[in-house]
């Protein structure tokens, strides 16, 4: 029999590679950097070389006079960057996309328009209801950048702010302890016949591990406290040497903080900071003894401790000065807004190269996390449960 004749030859049915088109996605951003009027806040989201680096890729930066003063960044650097300065501030605000270090105000919602993009902290310990009800009325999508994740899992936010507090915690030790400061004229240091200054850090975070290496690097006797072992046992490895570690049994840690010079609180609860010292041990403490508690933000690991400002950061009690100020990077806002601005540029690069934030948060997860607020409904969890707000799944919004 004859082989019926196929109407294709064989090169034709051979599978080829779909084509498919390609198109230039990236996206021109509109951002806004408003001056900061939190207190006490005096850092930036961008520097001018990252306005520098954004504006050389076409995107428009609309900055208020004076926003970054007070991190020593003037208005002629960010002009000269290629950024658009202005006093208006409801100009700023009124750009599609916002950058701000603090959350914004209810009065600053006001000036936000409609289905806005919000790239801030949200602190949500701090927050009220009512900030969460004005940003949906105005369907605004809002990230916070302490909740945005790294490819590795980490928050690069949070990580990098935290450095920055455990190595300042030292520095700021150094400096009340000396005698001009009232405090009992140590330095913070290993000179030759002199006993060394004997430091006590509890919690082994990356604030307790950072303010450890800044200790070390000055010569202090450096004891580590903290619940977790493996936590102990990573920043052993990270300091890269062996010092004294424990958990956080009382009779240890009493001991300890009794014979110390300063005492650094860096750890941290889901909803408070623990108290692990109460007042009786901070009475038997030395006199002059310095007390840093980092944990200021989340109530504190003292029980002595009271918040303070940047403006009067000490206090006195029991012969211990205490140093509670919340907020410690802004205090060094300088480094803090360089450390930020590096996380913000590559973050609002990929948005632009993926032709805006719905397409990046479908590719990036991480940034996704960043999100609790997409087009005035409310999709994280814990806002959610918090402020008892409806909550929907963000999967089911974006398609």
């Amino acid at each position: 029999m004859q082989k019926p004749i196929s109407p294709f030859s064989k090169a034709q049915l051979l599978p080829k590679e779909e084509r498919l088109e390609v198109s230039n996605q990236n996206e021109k951003l509109c951002i806004g950097l408003p001056k900061e009027r939190s207190f006490q806040e005096k850092r930036i989201c961008l520097t001018p070389d990252a306005v520098s680096a954004l504006t050389s890729n076409g995107h428009r930066i609309l900055i208020e006079s004076g926003a970054g003063q007070n991190a020593a960044f003037d208005d002629q650097e960010y002009s000269e960057a290629g950024a658009e300065i202005t006093k208006d501030t409801a100009k700023v605000f009124a750009c599609p996309m916002i950058l701000k270090v603090e959350p914004p105000t209810l009065k600053e919602i006001e000036l936000i328009k409609p289905n806005t993009i919000l790239l801030s902290a949200l602190q949500l310990k701090m927050q009220q209801k009512s900030y969460f009800e004005a940003l949906t009325q105005k369907k605004i999508t809002a990230l916070g950048f302490e909740f945005i994740k790294d490819s590795e899992g980490a928050f690069p936010a949070v990580r990098q702010l935290s450095e920055i507090a455990g190595t300042a915690s030292i520095l700021i030790a150094s400096e009340i302890m000396s005698i001009t400061n009232q405090g009992n004229g140590l330095l913070l240091g290993n000179i030759s016949g002199v006993p060394p200054t004997e430091v006590v850090v509890i919690g082994a975070g990356v604030v307790g591990e950072f303010a450890t290496k800044s200790a070390l690097g000055l010569g202090a006797n450096v004891k580590v406290f903290d619940g977790s072992i493996s936590k102990l046992r990573t920043l052993q490895a990270n300091v890269g040497q062996r010092i004294y570690t424990s958990t956080m049994q009382p009779k240890n840690l009493m001991k300890a903080l009794m014979r110390c010079d300063v005492a650094i609180g860096a750890t941290k609860g889901k909803n408070r900071a623990p108290i692990l010292v109460n007042e009786a041990i901070v009475e038997s403490m030395k006199q002059g003894a310095v007390v840093i508690d980092v944990s200021i933000d989340m109530g504190g690991c003292f029980e002595t401790s009271e918040l303070t400002t940047h403006d009067n950061p000490t206090f006195e009690k029991h012969g211990v000065i205490h140093y509670c100020v919340p907020n410690i990077p802004a205090r060094y806002s300088r480094t803090s807004s360089v450390s930020l601005s590096n996380i913000f540029t590559s973050y609002l690069l990929q948005i632009a190269e993926a032709g805006g934030l719905e397409n990046a948060i479908r590719q990036d997860h991480g940034l996704k996390n960043g999100l609790y607020v997409y087009h005035g409904v409310i999709t994280n969890k814990s806002v959610s449960n918090w402020f008892d707000l409806d909550c929907s799944d963000l999967n089911l919004l974006i398609f």
